[in-house]
């Protein structure tokens, strides 16, 4: 897998995500324990909303971005992103009132929803072999499960020495030294881009991409279902840590720490199994352990705090962990698949909006639901939630889908460059090849028999 980092445009792209990673994670625990600090046991209500704007600058900036993303240098705008968070996150310690907690929220935000998607497309440019970018999406996975391990614990050991509001330093460090490593190499230029039109109708093109492709509607429901479950993780852990099990602030870390192991166990065993299953057979299969999980969180929340119910806790998080991974990790595979080489940006940043408009759901449910009904109602509700979703995912993603589609174009002229392998057929023209929606595919082929695509 460490095979990946002999290219020195991806080792440095890899290692700016992961210092950028490390100070994220900071700044989870510190804004844990700040919105704790501000608004004691409505703490999950205030993180809920707070996670809920994060995810409305998600679901509203990164579209445009890839709809202008092949007009601006990609270094330029990485490191201009990483600027803006850095100095974002310099402010967050000096936050007084739960309202500057939001506001600066949708700024970094904002800021990265710009430079995710950007950075996501940037990599399967930079190593467009599938087994070298299946390689890269593990250790892209292992990296943010490395964070959720490594930065819990760093926060743990700095708190024993130092104020919380210290960790928003490391943020600030890790977002300029994430800067300083993509100004160091030349990344690729971004494809031209065929169509044309508004930017309105750039932006919405990887939407509607998304909708016109069976397995993307499934990926968008099986991001659902990852939201549901991680929302407990991420909104609720500081309450049930301080207030049901009555633990000092360093258990917070190693709760969030379970919950990275489990899902950095899961992103090593990935590559191997993907070599012998596909997407699907990984994907669901995790999915369906979500629901599962969850019924479990409810009953241990409903008993009363003991050791064993700790252990057990810690168990779960762990758990979620490796199904939200198993989940998650081939998704850029099934992408990838699923696009063309012009339009991966579009692409990125429209499941990047898409998938955090589930996040959306789910974090400010998560708070409310928690501080309103209590954390076993919460459990039940996202398992719910979680279920639906990865049975609407089974049903939008066909068992036998084959890259490769016979259809037939009715719209395109005989001597038209696409159409130099096509034979004549009822009403249009009949090839096949390696199908993903374009500028000369509006429509899915339709199964077990031929498709019209005009």
């Amino acid at each position: 897998m460490l095979s990946v980092l002999r290219n020195r445009t991806y080792r440095h792209l890899f290692t700016a995500q992961v210092v950028a990673l490390v100070g994220t994670g900071l700044a989870t625990v510190a804004l844990s324990l700040l919105a704790y600090r501000i608004a004691g046991a409505d703490a999950s209500a205030v993180l809920g909303t707070a996670l809920a704007i994060k995810m409305i600058a998600y679901v509203a900036i990164a579209p445009v971005i890839g709809a202008v993303a092949d007009r601006i240098p990609r270094r330029a705008l990485l490191v201009s992103m990483d600027l803006t968070r850095a100095g974002v996150a310099l402010t967050l310690p000096f936050v007084t009132q739960v309202w500057q907690i939001y506001l600066l929220i949708f700024l970094l935000q904002s800021a990265s929803a710009a430079f995710t998607p950007t950075f996501q497309a940037t990599v399967p440019e930079v190593l467009p072999a599938e087994r070298d970018y299946t390689q890269a999406l593990s250790m892209t996975r292992i990296a943010y499960d490395l964070e959720s391990l490594f930065s819990p614990a760093l926060a743990a050991a700095l708190l024993a020495v130092v104020p919380y509001g210290w960790l928003f330093a490391g943020t600030t460090i890790g977002f300029l030294a994430s800067a300083a490593l993509v100004a160091s190499v030349a990344l690729p230029r971004p494809a031209p881009v065929e169509r044309s039109g508004s930017g309105y109708a750039k932006a919405a093109f990887g939407t509607r991409l998304f909708w016109a492709t069976p397995r993307l509607r499934a990926l968008l429901t099986l991001d659902l279902a990852v939201a549901a479950a991680g929302a407990i993780v991420f909104v609720n852990t500081v309450v049930l840590v301080r207030d049901h099990f009555h633990r000092p602030a360093g258990a917070v870390s190693l709760a969030l720490g379970a919950y990275g192991a489990g899902s950095m166990l899961a992103a090593l065993l990935l590559p191997r199994a993907l070599r012998r299953l596909s997407d699907r057979a990984v994907m669901l299969p995790a999915a369906f352990a979500l629901p599962l999980i969850l019924a479990a969180v409810a009953a241990l929340t409903a008993a009363g705090p003991s050791g064993w119910s700790w252990s057990a806790l810690l168990a779960a998080w762990a758990a979620i962990g490796a199904a939200c991974s198993a989940v998650l990790t081939p998704g850029g595979r099934v992408l990838r698949r699923s696009t063309g080489e012009a339009d991966l940006p579009a692409a990125f940043a429209a499941q990047f909006s898409l998938s955090h408009s589930c996040w959306l759901l789910t974090y400010p449910l998560a708070g409310w639901l928690a501080a309103g009904a209590g954390l076993p109602l919460t459990a039940v509700v996202l398992g719910a939630l979680a279920l639906a979703a990865t049975v609407a995912a089974t049903a939008c993603w066909p068992a036998r889908d084959p890259a490769a589609l016979q259809h037939v174009h009715t719209d395109l002229p005989a001597d038209h460059p696409h159409l130099t392998d096509a034979h004549p057929a009822a009403q249009g023209w009949l090839h096949g090849h390696t199908y993903v929606i374009d500028q000369h595919h509006h429509r899915w082929p339709a199964p077990r028999r031929t498709a019209r695509t005009g």
